[in-house]
């Protein structure tokens, strides 16, 4: 498969359910023996000092100096801001219509960076050599390594332009990108023993634990996780993405679209009509919550609102792409708990 394939099925997947212009010196990318486990940045590197970092496609980038002009898909930058580093431009859903920061902007300041695209795939090339970026930094959605967000006809140019670290959330679970963004904060020089970080850190661990309790004690409530769009009602299956697979491992009692039904969509999900939207019983619905879909409240479709966990009010919203902070993860690991928490059995 092409990575430009690879690329179209995992968008859908997380729709249901990643020199010579005067740039400065930039040292290419390249492998590192040295870094046998998968690796990270030279923790506490200096501002001034030499800078390199191991990202999740084995790539080693290595610059002169810490990056100063970070370049980053919007998630990404809004993960970086809270641990207090912040980002020249962004790709990716950033601001509303209403100019209000996007879902996926989280906390970020988006008055303070330049947009290169306001939504995903889109990338002015143009703006973004002005930006004199040293590093350009995503997540990637496939075991190609393909850059989230970075348009397949302009990935060439982009690559010449700055080095870029990709951060993988596929087929993992939410706890590695976490980590990995972590250490990536850390290499740009935060400092990840304010005690904003390590009460971020300590509030998740406690969520977690949270939400493993509420499973273990209401095993029969089943979750499932959806997207809407005019069309199509898509149903996730737990496989391959992040959260899902985390929320599974402390024991939440997903819905499985059947692996058949999966195949069309490289295993990340079932789309089904309207009319078969009941096809999977549930009590709870966690619903996919970014700008690109239709949020629950603006569903019209009368075969929607006669779901058992629509009428019994049993209805939160899931983060398909977190922000990979743990200030950020932490809600959606409380959510879940106290829906279940709280969640009769309407299946």
């Amino acid at each position: 498969m092409s990575n430009a394939s690879t690329a179209r099925i995992s968008r859908r997947g997380i729709l249901a359910a990643g020199g010579a212009l005067g740039l400065g010196a930039v040292l290419a990318a390249c492998g590192d023996d040295d870094a046998k486990s998968g690796g990270s940045g030279e923790k506490g590197a200096a501002k001034s000092g030499p800078w390199s970092f191991k990202d999740d496609r084995g790539t080693t980038v290595k610059l002169d100096k810490v990056p100063a002009n970070i370049v980053a898909f919007t998630g990404v930058a809004a993960a970086l801001w809270d641990y207090g580093i912040e980002v020249k431009g962004v790709f990716g859903p950033t601001t509303t219509k209403g100019g209000k920061p996007d879902v996926q902007a989280g906390d970020m300041d988006v008055s303070k960076v330049t947009v290169l695209g306001n939504e995903w795939g889109k990338f002015d090339v143009e703006k973004y050599v002005t930006l004199q970026p040293d590093l350009l930094v995503t997540t990637t959605f496939d075991t190609a390594g393909t850059l989230w967000s970075v348009p397949e006809e302009s990935k060439d140019k982009i690559a010449k332009l700055a080095p870029s670290v990709a951060v993988s959330v596929f087929d993992r679970q939410l706890t590695q990108p976490l980590q990995r963004m972590w250490e990536l904060a850390e290499s740009l020089g935060a400092d990840m023993k304010a005690k904003k970080v390590t009460d971020s850190k300590a509030a998740f661990d406690k969520a977690a634990a949270r939400l493993r309790a509420a499973a273990k004690a209401k095993p029969e409530i089943k979750v499932l996780a959806g997207s809407a769009s005019p069309e199509l009602f898509y149903v996730s299956g737990t496989n391959l993405s992040v959260d899902l697979e985390y929320f599974k491992a402390l024991g939440v009692n997903f819905v499985e679209p059947s692996e058949e039904a999966k195949k069309a969509t490289g295993g990340w999900f079932e789309s089904l009509s309207w009319e078969n939207v009941d096809k999977y019983p549930a009590d709870v619905i966690i619903m996919d919550d970014r700008s690109s879909t239709i949020q629950p409240a603006d569903i019209t479709e009368g075969t929607w609102k006669q779901l058992p966990a629509v009428k019994a009010g049993q209805v939160i919203a899931r983060s398909p792409e977190p922000i990979l902070s743990y200030d950020k993860c932490t809600p959606l690991l409380d959510d879940l708990a106290e829906a279940i928490e709280n969640a009769k059995k309407v299946s």
